[in-house]
C-alpha cells in the first residue's frame, strides 16, 4: 500500500484529502505545518508528498527545498498561489507538479495516481535482476552519459547523478528518441501524464535543472538541444 503524506494547514481540506486518499487504497499521513512536514517526511517515508504552500513557520517552498536535498520522493505542490512565478519558484526547488487552489478532488486524484504509477514502475525496474536487463534499451548510452533504465540509474564520467524522478523520466524519454525533436506538450502527456494547467514553463525548469547536472556549460548544452519555436531534442 502506498504511504502518502499530506500536508496543509487547513483542517478540512486534510480531511477531505485523507478520506479520498484513504478510500482508493492509499494509507495516508497528515502534518499542518512545515516542521511537522519535515519530521514526519523523514519518518514516514512516503511515496508521495501533498505539499500546501503557505504554511505556519516554515513555508512549503523551504520544505521542498529541504527535503528534496535528502530524498527523490515525489512532491506536489499544492497552492492558492496561482501566479506563473511562483509555479516556477516551486519546480525550481524540486517540485515534480504543482496544483492551484481551488482545485478539483478528481484532478487532484488523477495527479496523484500518475505519480504513485511512475515511482510502482522505476522501482519494479529497479529491483529487477533478470535476464531483461540485458535487452538494448534498457541501456541509454550518449557521449559519457549513461542512463539504466532498467536499475534506475544514471552516470556521468562513471560517476553517479542524483535525479529526481521527474528529471529521470524526462531524461530517459528524450535519449531513448535520440535526435528526434518532442513539443513541451508531448514531453507533458509522455513524461507527466496529463497538460500540467497549461503551463509549458514546467518542462523549461526541469530541462534547466537536467542542465546544470550533466552538462559541462548549462549556457552551451551539449546533450540537451533547444529547438527554438517548438521544444527539445537529445543529441548524441
Amino acid at each position: 500500500m502506498s504511504k502518502i503524506l499530506v500536508v496543509d494547514d487547513d483542517k478540512n481540506l486534510l480531511e477531505v484529502i485523507k478520506y479520498n486518499l484513504a478510500n482508493d487504497g492509499y494509507s495516508v499521513v497528515l502534518a499542518e505545518t512545515g516542521t511537522k512536514a519535515i519530521e514526519m517526511a523523514r519518518r514516514e517515508k512516503p511515496d508521495l508528498i501533498v505539499l500546501d504552500v503557505m504554511l505556519p513557520g516554515i513555508d512549503g517552498f523551504e520544505v521542498c527545498r529541504i527535503l528534496r536535498k535528502e530524498m527523490s520522493v515525489p512532491i506536489l505542490i499544492l497552492s492558492a498561489k496561482t501566479d506563473e512565478i511562483d509555479k516556477v519558484v516551486g519546480l525550481e526547488l524540486g517540485a515534480d507538479d504543482y496544483i492551484s487552489k481551488p482545485f478539483s478532488v478528481r484532478e487532484l486524484m488523477a495527479r496523484v495516481r500518475a505519480s504513485i504509477r511512475r515511482g510502482q514502475v522505476a522501482e519494479q525496474q529497479s529491483s529487477s535482476k533478470t535476464p531483461e536487463e540485458t535487452k538494448p534499451r534498457s541501456i541509454l548510452k550518449g557521449h559519457d552519459l549513461i542512463v539504466d533504465t532498467v536499475r534506475h540509474q544514471v552516470t556521468l564520467k562513471g560517476a553517479p547523478l542524483n535525479l529526481t524522478p521527474k528529471e529521470f523520466e524526462l531524461l530517459s524519454y528524450l535519449m531513448q528518441g535520440k535526435g528526434q525533436v518532442f513539443s513541451r506538450e508531448q514531453l507533458m502527456e509522455k513524461v507527466w501524464g496529463y497538460t500540467f494547467d497549461g503551463s509549458k514553463r514546467t518542462v523549461d525548469v526541469h530541462m534547466r535543472w537536467l542542465r546544470q547536472k550533466i552538462e559541462d556549460n548549462p549556457e552551451k548544452p551539449k546533450f540537451l538541444i533547444t529547438v527554438i519555436g517548438f521544444g527539445y531534442k537529445f543529441e548524441n
